[in-house]
């Protein structure tokens, strides 16, 4: 039986944060103030706001989902105390990333601490990075450098999401400095931008893969099964290797428009890709980057309208 292996979500107890100067917080009945404006952050019957382990853990159960990789993004606020004790509660479960402010100076000593408290991967949200008067941003700092080389000597996973070329071009030097740390890079490399291939490129290198955290909400208008998406898949296939590529959902976010089980099943439905391609994209690769053993088998449990 095939082993799903969710490579990007997240969870948070409550949004309560501030990102370019402008709030971002839970209200009610699913919804956050994020940017200005109200939307539906998560589904609605998550009246309460809590995007928990628990709710998440039902949704894997129900999909057949073994485990997930639960990332990190400044939209949500620093959540690591709580993904520190969804670590420890669910450790066959869940592979759950660090944060620190990696905004301002002063981060190195944050994911050092950050690591002695037992997280072995660690999530950059580079996309929200403020810029520089000449484009940089602080992927191409000295501290930055310092940091990837304390995560490459401790084993340590990096998950990034990306905004531009600059940003391909700091991680691009991260990667020949650290040839040993162990990278994803998030949201599939924005398909829907014009530095795509650019992000998929940098998985040429051996330590380096690509999630597809994301991908149903870049072709949400196009909406299921998400032709354009499998598309872009393929053609990732086709530059990389399907062995750099891994499957992820973007979980809570995306299940505002679809079910849980929706944002995978159109790879299984897809004649474009083969059997061992799937199962290769939905879990296997995933299984050997984070090193996950004893994964769980999940029952298929019937609907009660089928």
């Amino acid at each position: 039986m095939m082993k799903i292996i969710d490579a990007h979500s997240h969870l948070w107890l409550r949004q309560d944060t501030t990102v370019n100067n402008q709030p971002i917080k839970t209200t009610t009945n699913g919804r956050s103030l994020f940017f200005g404006e109200e939307v539906q952050m998560l589904p609605p019957f998550m009246i309460d706001g809590r995007n928990s382990a628990e709710v998440f853990l039902s949704n894997m159960d129900y999909a057949q989902v073994s485990a997930a990789v639960v990332v990190q993004e400044f939209i949500d606020g620093l959540q690591n105390d709580y993904l520190v004790d969804v670590m420890r509660r669910f450790p066959q479960r869940f592979v759950t990333c660090g944060m620190a402010e990696f905004r301002h100076s002063g981060y190195y000593a944050e994911v050092i601490d950050l690591h002695e408290q037992g997280f072995n991967a660690i999530a950059i949200p580079g996309h929200r990075f403020p810029k520089g008067a000449k484009g940089e941003t602080a992927l191409s700092t000295v501290e930055m450098m310092n940091t990837m080389k304390y995560m490459e000597k401790n084993d340590m996973v990096l998950s990034i999401c990306l905004d531009d070329d600059i940003q391909c071009r700091e991680l691009q030097a991260i990667i020949e400095e650290c040839p040993d740390l162990r990278i994803a890079i998030g949201h599939f490399g924005m398909p829907t931008t014009p530095y795509w291939e650019d992000q998929i490129k940098l998985a040429r290198a051996k330590n380096v893969m690509v999630e597809s955290g994301g991908i149903t909400w870049l072709y949400n208008s196009e909406f299921y099964p998400f032709p354009s998406a499998v598309d872009s898949i393929r053609k990732a296939a086709d530059m990389v290797g399907m062995e750099k590529l891994m499957w992820g959902s973007d979980y809570p976010r995306t299940i505002t428009a679809i079910t849980y089980k929706m944002s995978y099943d159109f790879v299984i439905k897809s004649d474009k890709l083969t059997q061992a391609e799937k199962e290769a994209f939905l879990g296997g690769n995933a299984a050997r980057f984070y090193r996950l053993k004893d994964l769980v088998e999940l029952p298929y449990i019937k609907n009660m309208s089928e």
